[in-house]
């Protein structure tokens, strides 16, 4: 195998597939890269058997020519060291070489590394999958949603369903739900009208998965390809193949948390809500839950903290309308923060059913995206 190649792409394709490699795996080879030299283009694969992540850089593309001199081949080198040589190369291209000994030669400028490899054939071959279960959206949608649900999974392995995220389609509309049995983020998205035949219940994607699939895809309308099949789920893009296993179990049926009827409705500023309960939190640190409390008044929300051995904190914010009975409850700062965060709105919607039942928020003229937090018992 041979080729050069120029630095900075081998670099980010090096970054993306890094991204499914661990050092705790049952298979030692997979603590390596796979390296592959085809006529196209260099394919590099990572895997730790929940996550692969495969990227291709192409020979040449959009009239630029990325790579050169290919002599087709294989081989699986250390992820601890490849990708750092590279980073730490003084040219802006390399040349990379192997022999029948699996040993690989880098060059660039005076620069020579040599390091052993692995015989490319004793890596495990990545599933293909043949479904008609494929759908299209765009990058920057996808996310969206991810960024708007992923934080509310579980980080607890107690139930393991709840530390991913359940992906429902139906009637032509997508919605990603998360839940730690303490709050939870959804987020529902109309789909092209090509994919309304397509329907899905009970796919529970891994947190971990989306959060690094989130990390490699870029902000752009650029379609991102989703497959779904067996126990596996699998996201493509031009150059880039991200396959994960999904979560088995039945993911909770969430919908009847969600209150149908309010008895206190709150109209506010976002980030002046946002703000508030993050200066009433500094008080509240000492408490296990980080816990605030909020009571309406006419026209304003009181937002206040008490930790004894440390002061207490009390806060006015006034409202664009307050509907319904007066109402004292008690929540999570974090909760309310993490969910605050993700509303770009200008103004939020908050729903009270209760002292002590769960309560919804969502951005003014937008209930594509929904939260909701259990308040915490205070007496």
């Amino acid at each position: 195998m041979k080729f050069i190649i120029q630095r900075e792409l081998l670099l980010e394709s090096l970054q993306h597939v890094m991204k499914a490699i661990s050092p705790r795996v049952a298979v030692p080879i997979l603590t390596g890269i796979k390296i592959e030299a085809l006529p196209t283009g260099i394919k590099l694969t990572g895997s730790d058997s929940d996550i692969s992540i495969e990227s291709f850089i192409p020979k040449e593309e959009d009239g630029l020519v990325h790579v050169e001199d290919i002599e087709t081949g294989s081989i699986v080198v250390q992820a601890k060291y490849f990708p750092e040589i590279i980073r730490k190369l003084p040219l802006k291209t390399v040349e990379i070489s192997t022999d029948d000994n699996y040993q690989m030669t880098v060059v660039s400028g005076g620069s020579e590394f040599h390091l052993n490899g692995q015989d490319a054939m004793e890596y495990p071959q990545l599933p293909v999958l043949h479904t008609d279960n494929s759908f299209e959206i765009k990058h920057d949608v996808m996310k969206e949603m991810i960024k708007q649900t992923v934080f509310a999974v579980s980080t607890v392995e107690t139930r393991p369903i709840l530390t991913g995220v359940n992906m429902k389609i139906d009637n032509g509309e997508m919605t990603f739900v998360a839940t730690d049995s303490h709050r939870l983020a959804s987020r529902s998205v109309k789909l092209a009208e090509d994919f309304v035949h397509i329907q899905f219940n009970n796919i529970v994607i891994p947190g971990k998965s989306l959060a690094e699939l989130n990390k490699i895809i870029d902000e752009s309308d650029d379609s991102l390809t989703i497959s779904v099949a067996d126990n596996q789920i699998l996201f493509q893009t031009k150059n880039l193949y991200f396959l994960s296993r999904l979560l088995d179990g039945k993911y909770p049926e969430t919908d009847r948390l969600i209150p149908e009827v309010s008895k206190t409705s709150v109209k506010v500023k976002t980030k002046t809500l946002l703000q508030a309960i993050d200066r009433a939190s500094l008080l509240a640190k000492e408490n296990r839950n980080n816990v605030v409390k909020l009571e309406t008044r006419d026209n304003a929300l009181q937002i206040s903290s008490n930790t004894p051995e440390v002061g207490q904190v009390t806060e006015d914010v006034i409202t664009d309308h307050i509907d319904g009975e007066q109402l004292k409850i008690s929540f999570s700062a974090k909760y309310m923060i993490d969910a605050l965060r993700i509303i770009e709105e200008d103004n939020v919607i908050v729903h009270f059913t209760g002292a002590m039942r769960p309560f919804i928020l969502y951005p003014e003229n937008n209930d594509h995206i929904l939260q909701l937090i259990l308040p915490v018992r205070t007496y």
